[in-house]
């Protein structure tokens, strides 16, 4: 059973009106995903760094962010936790806006949308935070790759602890 977890960055949204965290517990959840935790915090770098911190020691096998990924001043979710993944997959940014541009047009080049792993090895996203954006990152994606991610990522740590003797 795979776990998640996620954070909703927003100025404007409680967790009653989060309709993209909604969104991304139904689709894991219906994929057989447990939400350990979900978290929505404003749109505030050391408030998104506490909060994905806090994620981050829940243990999950996946962190979801959604909002906050646009180039807008107020948009700090990218500086907030690019500095905390130690590996970044650029080709999900890459593709993500690829996809986006066929759907939205050229607005789709001001996504920041963002995965990598974090220190703990756990498979981080940084979604925009519209619900639209959301499903087709985790239609097109998210759910289709991640057991492959995963599977490399904790491959790949064995493979070095392994030669470390």
């Amino acid at each position: 059973m795979t776990t998640a977890a996620i954070l909703t960055i927003s100025d404007s949204r409680q967790l009653a009106t989060d309709q993209s965290g909604d969104l991304i517990t139904d689709r894991l959840t219906s994929h057989q995903f447990t939400i350990l935790k979900r978290i929505l915090v404003k749109d505030d770098l050391v408030d998104i760094q506490a909060a994905f911190l806090q994620l981050e020691q829940a243990g999950p096998d996946i962190i979801i962010t959604n909002g906050g990924t646009g180039v807008a001043q107020r948009d700090t979710t990218i500086p907030a936790i690019r500095p905390l993944l130690t590996r970044v997959i650029p080709g999900f940014g890459e593709y993500f806006r690829q996809i986006s541009l066929a759907e939205i047009g050229t607005r789709a080049l001001a996504s920041q949308a963002l995965a990598g792993f974090n220190y703990r090895n756990q498979l981080t996203y940084c979604l925009p935070g519209s619900p639209n954006a959301c499903q087709t990152a985790l239609d097109r994606l998210i759910i289709p790759e991640y057991q492959h991610l995963l599977f490399e990522s904790s491959n790949q740590r064995k493979e070095v602890h392994h030669h470390a003797h």
